[in-house]
């Protein structure tokens, strides 16, 4: 009874998102207080549930996810298009998509994929023009690894909200993640793009009109920072997080230097650092005007709000379902079979992606059903780290019409909708099923 009332709650938002094209915030709490209701919570305890669930998801997430937005705004606005050019002209055309990967891969860290997908499209379009090459040749690499690390990696919302729900080390989860994405990103991109051209080439087309993608900022490229600073600025996040996960295995506890550097590499911190740097090297140094880079910050967070009332949905509907005892139900029945709590897992979430289309509430709902099993083995542990990692590659399995994603890349790329079902959506499960084998791989050694 308990799994029939979350399909039937599943289905209700499936329902309102497809069919009645409802804003997906609104469907989330609508579906909680049915859940909630279905569930036998007593009425007075809805709203509170709801309340808490959003509250608590918001409380923590808040100050990542708009100062990384902040960050990626200024990045995009400045570094992005001198890392992508300045890989190309080190690696030339023999290694294209190894150039691509790693400007999508530097880019994507401070930037959510849909943003990404818009700062670098444009860029490989010039490439592939200059080139002579169809567009998908550049665009399969580069969107299998803006979706790699949006899916695996902190700062980004879903990763960062996971490692929180599950109680995992977020240090753990970045560099674990770093090391899962080096492999799925190898055989979703270039592997995925010589098999796809071999069996289907038709949509391997040249001369793409992105005009879809409306205007976009012109560069001339001394008037961007310096490679050198403008990675430096993307990645800055990352390595004050690494650096301070690193340190706390080789410093003691309670060692001063290790507790100031614990301090800077915490999560928030290290957002807060990177963007002050962030307004220096990419706006202050570059003679902006400091009331046009808060523009610039605050026009960052309009673009996220949608987002972050979701990731707050999200959490609501989370809430409710682990009041209402499901997540200790589900556990309960993974518990009693031998099935591996990474495939659980990666199963429930890529079962919820393909009927709810967002990646994001997909793994905050399976998040949510799967806490018990991930506090079995304690708070901070690698299996809990695993976990967040294997919900990441399951929220990217089969994205098909009720993803958001999908719909960009058919208009971006020129491709009908069959050509974007026999190619995106394939490559999403590949990439998906590859992330969930890289997991598998890392629990071997680790």
């Amino acid at each position: 009874m308990p799994l029939l009332i979350v399909l039937i709650g599943v289905i209700i938002l499936i329902f309102m998102i497809v069919k009645l094209k409802m804003n997906t915030f609104v469907g989330l709490v609508i579906t909680s207080f049915i859940v909630g209701l279905l569930l036998g919570l007593p009425l007075t305890k809805i709203p509170q549930t709801i309340e808490t669930g959003i509250g608590g998801q918001l409380g923590h997430l808040a100050i990542i996810f708009g100062f990384g937005s902040m960050l990626g705004k200024l990045v995009s606005d400045a570094g992005g298009y001198r890392i992508a050019t300045a890989l190309i002209n080190k690696f030339g055309r023999r290694w294209i998509q190894v150039t691509v990967i790693l400007a999508s891969f530097i880019i994507g860290l401070a930037l959510f994929f849909e943003v990404g997908l818009v700062v670098v499209l444009p860029i490989i379009f010039i490439i592939a023009r200059e080139l002579d090459m169809p567009l998908m040749y550049l665009g399969i690499p580069m969107a299998a690894t803006l979706n790699v690390t949006h899916a695996f990696l902190p700062p980004h919302p879903a990763p960062t909200a996971i490692t929180d729900i599950l109680g995992a080390n977020l240090g753990h989860v970045l560099l674990l993640g770093i090391l899962a994405a080096i492999p799925t990103i190898i055989i979703a991109g270039p592997v995925y793009n010589w098999v796809l051209q071999k069996v289907y080439p038709r949509v391997y087309r040249k001369n793409i009109d992105i005009s879809v993608l409306g205007e976009y900022k012109e560069f001339k490229l001394e008037e961007t920072p310096k490679f050198g600073i403008s990675v430096l600025t993307a990645m800055m996040p990352v390595i004050l997080i690494a650096v301070a996960t690193i340190c706390s295995f080789i410093f003691p506890k309670n060692n001063p230097v290790n507790e100031f550097i614990q301090f800077i590499g915490a999560p928030d911190l290290a957002m807060l650092l990177s963007l002050i740097f962030a307004i220096f090297t990419m706006g202050l140094q570059r003679n902006q005007k400091m009331e046009d880079i808060s523009t610039s910050l605050a026009d960052s967070i309009k673009q996220i709000s949608v987002m972050l009332l979701i990731i707050g949905g999200g959490g609501a509907f989370k809430q409710v379902l682990v009041d209402g005892g499901i997540s200790k139900y589900i556990s309960g029945l993974f518990a009693q079979t031998s099935i591996s709590p990474i495939l659980a897992a990666w199963l429930i979430t890529a079962l919820l992606r393909m009927s709810l289309g967002s990646s994001t509430v997909a793994a905050m709902t399976a998040a949510g059903l799967v806490v018990p099993m991930a506090h079995q083995f304690g708070g901070n542990s690698i299996m809990a780290t695993l976990m967040v990692l294997a919900i990441g590659a399951g929220s990217v399995f089969c994205g098909h019409v009720n993803d958001a994603g999908f719909w960009m890349i058919k208009e971006y790329f020129g491709l009908s909708l069959k050509e974007t079902l026999l190619s995106w959506t394939t490559l999403t499960s590949v990439l998906a099923l590859a992330g969930l084998g890289a997991v598998y791989a890392i629990s071997l050694f680790v």
